[in-house]
């Protein structure tokens, strides 16, 4: 097993050099960071969920703005089309004569942001289902693919009811995780409008412009996901995970309670995600194999958005959390 005492890998000090950045912009939401950081590594796309004013895309922007990478952000509405996402073919007339050619869209971008997608109807949401899944887009018959370094962060609100128009299951459990934002504590609020004022005045002074620092190389990224390829997964782990899911599709056999509250279980992309974010989770912690609790860290946000509740579990006010907590409690660790 690896020595914590080690200097750590230069892999893993530029993402913990990331890490520190994306805090200096986002106060209070040490876990989104990491969860940002963890779609990253594991070449995953996340779903982010939270209230209005809780720093969804600020957060994803921080992550962007210290990348050396191409950012996207696609402003979700109502009127969308799927062109305006995937681009379209455009005509072009030259002396030569006249061609069609491809016009790339936003979702040609290393990061993309789609931002309030639950805004979008299910055409345009539908035209990322082949970029984040098979990671190329398909116009006119012609495949483009997108950059080895890809992945998407959408966001939703909620409590906006109107005017959206809720995401399939078939695009849901193509998200890796399924990322809650909640409300920072009084401590940490009073440091959000210190930072904020304190951005304002920088702004404001032009002629002071301090040097950006340099942006972290994707190259680095590359290098990263190829030490958590080498993350040591025991056989006993696998069970676990293997568990946890089978857990959801056969509730009956741990709790009545679990067989009322649950009544459509994870996918296989479940047990997938389980298997890339505890790799991610146990190298961020400097070590070469996963444990137990890398596992429950990541549980529920792999989770979350895979497992179909029932009118009962509504009935007694049982969340998501709720029930993948009961699960993590009757599930035998290895």
């Amino acid at each position: 097993m690896a020595n914590t005492e080690t200097p750590p890998l230069p892999a893993l000090a530029a993402i913990d050099d990331l890490r520190k950045r994306m805090s200096a912009s986002i106060i209070g939401q040490r876990d989104v960071i990491d969860r940002l950081v963890i779609g990253l590594l594991a070449n995953g796309n996340l779903l982010i969920e939270g209230l209005p004013g809780l720093a969804k895309t600020r957060a994803v922007k921080a992550m962007a703005k210290n990348l050396d990478a191409d950012f996207s952000r696609i402003q979700f509405t109502p009127d969308l089309l799927p062109s305006d996402v995937t681009g379209t073919e455009v005509y072009y007339q030259s002396e030569e004569g006249g061609s069609f050619r491809f016009d790339p869209g936003p979702i040609f971008a290393n990061i993309v942001l789609a931002d309030e997608i639950n805004r979008a109807p299910a055409k345009v949401q539908a035209a990322l289902l082949e970029a984040m899944e098979e990671r190329q887009v398909t116009v006119g018959g012609t495949t483009h693919p997108m950059e080895p370094l890809f992945m998407v962060m959408a966001t939703q609100n909620p409590i906006e009811q109107e005017g959206t128009y809720p995401l399939p299951e078939a695009q849901m459990d193509r998200f890796l995780m399924h990322v809650n934002i909640t409300y920072p504590p009084v401590e940490d609020e009073v440091e959000v409008i210190r930072l904020v004022r304190g951005e304002e005045i920088a702004a404001q002074r032009t002629a002071k412009k301090t040097p950006k620092p340099t942006a972290i190389s994707q190259d680095i990224i590359f290098e990263a996901r190829g030490e958590i390829g080498q993350i040591h997964v025991s056989d006993a782990m696998e069970r676990y995970m293997a568990d946890l899911v089978y857990a959801t599709r056969t509730p009956g056999k741990l709790s009545e309670e679990l067989a009322r509250w649950i009544e459509i279980g994870a996918s296989p992309r479940a047990s997938l995600a389980l298997d890339k974010c505890g790799r991610v989770h146990a190298w961020l912690n400097g070590r070469d194999y996963v444990d137990p609790l890398d596992v429950r860290a990541v549980a529920p946000d792999v989770f979350r958005h895979r497992l179909g509740l029932s009118y009962e579990a509504q009935g007694d006010d049982r969340s998501a959390d709720d029930v993948i907590a009961e699960i993590l409690s009757v599930v035998a660790l290895p």
